[in-house]
Protein backbone atom coordinates (compact mmCIF):
# COMPACT_ATOMS: atom_id res chain seq x y z
CA UNK A 1 0.00 0.00 0.00
CA UNK A 2 1.02 3.23 -0.97
CA UNK A 3 2.42 5.15 2.09
CA UNK A 4 3.94 8.43 3.29
CA UNK A 5 6.30 6.89 5.76
CA UNK A 6 10.13 7.65 5.44
CA UNK A 7 10.95 4.42 4.52
CA UNK A 8 11.88 4.60 1.09
CA UNK A 9 13.24 6.75 -1.36
CA UNK A 10 11.72 9.19 -3.55
CA UNK A 11 9.08 6.90 -5.53
CA UNK A 12 8.45 6.98 -9.19
CA UNK A 13 4.56 7.09 -9.56
CA UNK A 14 2.64 4.95 -12.54
CA UNK A 15 -0.56 5.85 -13.11
CA UNK A 16 -2.03 2.66 -15.34
CA UNK A 17 -5.01 2.83 -17.77
CA UNK A 18 -6.76 0.40 -15.41
CA UNK A 19 -6.95 3.21 -12.77
CA UNK A 20 -4.04 1.74 -10.64
CA UNK A 21 -1.43 3.85 -9.22
CA UNK A 22 2.01 2.13 -9.05
CA UNK A 23 5.03 3.45 -6.70
CA UNK A 24 7.93 2.14 -7.09
CA UNK A 25 11.14 3.15 -4.72
CA UNK A 26 13.68 1.18 -2.69
CA UNK A 27 14.32 0.87 0.89
CA UNK A 28 16.66 3.78 2.79
CA UNK A 29 19.73 2.61 4.13
CA UNK A 30 18.50 3.55 7.79
CA UNK A 31 16.03 0.64 7.26
CA UNK A 32 18.14 -1.76 5.63
CA UNK A 33 21.93 -0.47 5.83
CA UNK A 34 23.06 -4.53 4.53
CA UNK A 35 21.30 -5.09 1.47
CA UNK A 36 18.96 -3.03 -1.10
CA UNK A 37 15.60 -3.90 -1.31
CA UNK A 38 13.30 -2.64 -4.62
CA UNK A 39 9.89 -1.65 -3.22
CA UNK A 40 6.74 -1.88 -5.50
CA UNK A 41 3.57 -0.62 -3.49
CA UNK A 42 0.21 0.10 -4.82
CA UNK A 43 -3.25 1.26 -3.30
CA UNK A 44 -5.61 -1.05 -2.19
CA UNK A 45 -9.20 -0.47 -3.68
CA UNK A 46 -12.47 -1.45 -2.08
CA UNK A 47 -12.94 -4.26 -4.59
CA UNK A 48 -10.02 -5.79 -3.81
CA UNK A 49 -11.77 -8.53 -1.67
CA UNK A 50 -9.17 -11.39 -2.02
CA UNK A 51 -6.24 -9.84 -3.67
CA UNK A 52 -4.45 -6.65 -5.29
CA UNK A 53 -4.71 -7.06 -9.06
CA UNK A 54 -3.04 -4.81 -11.40
CA UNK A 55 -3.99 -4.83 -15.21
CA UNK A 56 -1.36 -3.38 -17.18
CA UNK A 57 -1.54 -2.50 -21.15
CA UNK A 58 1.99 -3.54 -22.91
CA UNK A 59 3.22 -0.07 -23.16
CA UNK A 60 2.66 0.19 -18.88
CA UNK A 61 4.35 -3.41 -19.01
CA UNK A 62 7.56 -2.23 -20.37
CA UNK A 63 7.45 1.06 -18.60
CA UNK A 64 6.95 -1.17 -15.12
CA UNK A 65 10.11 -2.96 -15.91
CA UNK A 66 12.50 -0.33 -16.62
CA UNK A 67 10.80 2.02 -13.49
CA UNK A 68 11.98 -1.60 -11.71
CA UNK A 69 15.68 -1.35 -13.47
CA UNK A 70 16.13 1.81 -12.40
CA UNK A 71 15.95 1.15 -9.01
CA UNK A 72 17.66 -2.69 -9.19
CA UNK A 73 20.49 -0.63 -10.61
CA UNK A 74 20.93 1.90 -7.73
CA UNK A 75 20.59 -0.57 -5.51
CA UNK A 76 23.78 -2.28 -7.09
CA UNK A 77 25.31 0.99 -7.69
CA UNK A 78 24.70 3.57 -5.45
CA UNK A 79 25.41 6.72 -5.92
CA UNK A 80 24.38 10.16 -4.89
CA UNK A 81 22.00 11.97 -7.45
CA UNK A 82 23.60 14.80 -8.80
CA UNK A 83 22.90 17.10 -11.52
CA UNK A 84 24.56 16.26 -14.66
CA UNK A 85 24.64 12.27 -13.80
CA UNK A 86 22.70 10.24 -16.59
CA UNK A 87 21.91 6.64 -16.34
CA UNK A 88 21.07 4.01 -18.85
CA UNK A 89 20.30 0.37 -18.43
CA UNK A 90 18.73 -2.30 -20.89
CA UNK A 91 15.45 -3.18 -20.55
CA UNK A 92 14.56 -5.46 -23.60
CA UNK A 93 15.79 -5.69 -26.90
CA UNK A 94 15.78 -2.08 -28.14
CA UNK A 95 14.35 -0.21 -25.40
CA UNK A 96 16.23 1.49 -22.59
CA UNK A 97 15.47 2.80 -19.48
CA UNK A 98 16.97 6.22 -18.26
CA UNK A 99 17.67 7.39 -14.96
CA UNK A 100 17.93 11.41 -14.19
CA UNK A 101 17.93 12.39 -10.81
CA UNK A 102 14.59 10.62 -9.26
CA UNK A 103 13.19 10.72 -12.84
CA UNK A 104 12.79 7.73 -15.16
CA UNK A 105 12.62 8.06 -18.95
CA UNK A 106 12.57 5.67 -21.43
CA UNK A 107 13.93 4.93 -25.55
CA UNK A 108 13.05 2.53 -27.88
CA UNK A 109 13.50 2.30 -32.00
CA UNK A 110 10.31 2.07 -34.28
CA UNK A 111 9.20 -1.70 -35.47
CA UNK A 112 11.31 -1.20 -38.52
CA UNK A 113 14.48 -1.23 -36.90
CA UNK A 114 13.89 -4.24 -35.05
CA UNK A 115 12.27 -2.22 -31.64
CA UNK A 116 9.05 -2.69 -30.43
CA UNK A 117 8.54 1.05 -30.38
CA UNK A 118 7.94 1.54 -26.69
CA UNK A 119 9.02 4.93 -26.42
CA UNK A 120 10.87 7.57 -28.61
CA UNK A 121 14.42 6.97 -30.08
CA UNK A 122 17.54 8.84 -28.83
CA UNK A 123 17.69 10.69 -31.90
CA UNK A 124 13.84 11.78 -31.38
CA UNK A 125 14.48 12.60 -27.47
CA UNK A 126 17.59 14.82 -28.97
CA UNK A 127 15.29 16.92 -30.82
CA UNK A 128 13.01 17.43 -28.21
CA UNK A 129 15.65 18.86 -26.02
CA UNK A 130 16.24 21.90 -28.31
CA UNK A 131 12.07 22.03 -28.48
CA UNK A 132 11.71 22.36 -24.98
CA UNK A 133 14.52 24.34 -24.51
CA UNK A 134 13.24 26.86 -26.88
CA UNK A 135 10.05 26.54 -25.14
CA UNK A 136 11.49 27.05 -21.23
CA UNK A 137 13.34 30.01 -22.62
CA UNK A 138 9.80 31.42 -24.76
CA UNK A 139 7.72 30.57 -21.36
CA UNK A 140 11.12 32.46 -19.40
CA UNK A 141 10.15 35.72 -21.78
CA UNK A 142 6.72 35.94 -21.62
CA UNK A 143 6.75 35.82 -17.54
CA UNK A 144 9.48 38.52 -17.54
CA UNK A 145 7.44 40.70 -19.72
CA UNK A 146 4.18 40.13 -18.38
CA UNK A 147 2.86 38.46 -21.11
CA UNK A 148 0.08 35.73 -21.53
CA UNK A 149 1.77 32.06 -22.20
CA UNK A 150 -1.55 31.17 -23.29
CA UNK A 151 -1.22 29.41 -26.80
CA UNK A 152 2.36 28.95 -26.35
CA UNK A 153 3.21 26.09 -28.89
CA UNK A 154 7.02 25.04 -30.05
CA UNK A 155 7.26 22.47 -32.81
CA UNK A 156 10.48 21.02 -34.38
CA UNK A 157 11.29 19.15 -37.62
CA UNK A 158 14.27 17.36 -38.21
CA UNK A 159 16.04 15.39 -41.10
CA UNK A 160 18.53 12.96 -40.95
CA UNK A 161 22.04 13.29 -43.02
CA UNK A 162 22.24 11.01 -46.06
CA UNK A 163 26.13 10.85 -45.88
CA UNK A 164 28.06 9.45 -42.91
CA UNK A 165 28.37 9.91 -39.71
CA UNK A 166 24.54 9.39 -38.82
CA UNK A 167 23.50 12.42 -37.55
CA UNK A 168 20.65 15.02 -37.69
CA UNK A 169 21.54 17.48 -40.59
CA UNK A 170 18.69 19.81 -39.72
CA UNK A 171 16.44 21.51 -37.33
CA UNK A 172 13.39 24.06 -37.96
CA UNK A 173 12.14 25.81 -34.84
CA UNK A 174 8.51 27.35 -34.84
CA UNK A 175 7.43 29.19 -32.39
CA UNK A 176 3.92 30.08 -31.61
CA UNK A 177 2.80 32.69 -29.17
CA UNK A 178 -0.82 34.08 -29.45
CA UNK A 179 -0.27 36.55 -26.62
CA UNK A 180 3.27 38.23 -28.08
CA UNK A 181 2.88 42.11 -29.28
CA UNK A 182 4.89 42.90 -32.43
CA UNK A 183 6.91 45.07 -30.82
CA UNK A 184 8.17 42.28 -28.34
CA UNK A 185 8.96 39.74 -31.22
CA UNK A 186 12.47 40.10 -31.98
CA UNK A 187 13.29 40.09 -28.38
CA UNK A 188 11.78 36.23 -28.27
CA UNK A 189 13.54 35.21 -31.11
CA UNK A 190 16.73 36.66 -29.52
CA UNK A 191 16.14 34.84 -26.14
CA UNK A 192 15.06 31.79 -27.75
CA UNK A 193 17.64 31.21 -29.93
CA UNK A 194 20.28 31.46 -27.65
CA UNK A 195 19.05 28.53 -25.21
CA UNK A 196 20.96 26.22 -23.56
CA UNK A 197 20.48 23.09 -26.07
CA UNK A 198 20.61 25.58 -28.77
CA UNK A 199 24.27 27.00 -27.45
CA UNK A 200 25.57 23.28 -26.50
CA UNK A 201 24.89 22.26 -30.44
CA UNK A 202 26.48 25.91 -32.00
CA UNK A 203 29.32 25.21 -29.88
CA UNK A 204 29.60 21.33 -29.44
CA UNK A 205 30.97 19.97 -26.09
CA UNK A 206 34.17 17.79 -25.98
CA UNK A 207 32.52 14.39 -25.58
CA UNK A 208 34.94 11.41 -24.44
CA UNK A 209 33.46 7.85 -24.36
CA UNK A 210 35.50 5.47 -22.24
CA UNK A 211 35.16 1.94 -21.20
CA UNK A 212 34.73 0.96 -17.49
CA UNK A 213 37.12 -1.93 -16.12
CA UNK A 214 34.97 -3.82 -14.61
CA UNK A 215 35.29 -7.16 -14.98
CA UNK A 216 33.33 -10.23 -13.86
CA UNK A 217 35.02 -12.39 -11.04
CA UNK A 218 37.43 -15.28 -12.30
CA UNK A 219 38.09 -13.04 -15.70
CA UNK A 220 41.95 -12.67 -15.86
Amino acid sequence: MLTDEPRTTTQQLMHTACGRTLAVSRFTPEVLPDSGRVVLDTLCEPYDTDQVWVSLTPAEARQLAGMLLRQAAAVDRPRTARPGRIEVDPVAGDLYAIGVRSHSLAVDQPTDAGGADAAPTPVELCASALASCTAHYAGGYLDRHDLSRGGLHVSADYTMAQDRPARIASVSIEVTAPGLPPEREAGLLAVVRHCTVKNTLDRPPDVRVSLNGIRRAGAS
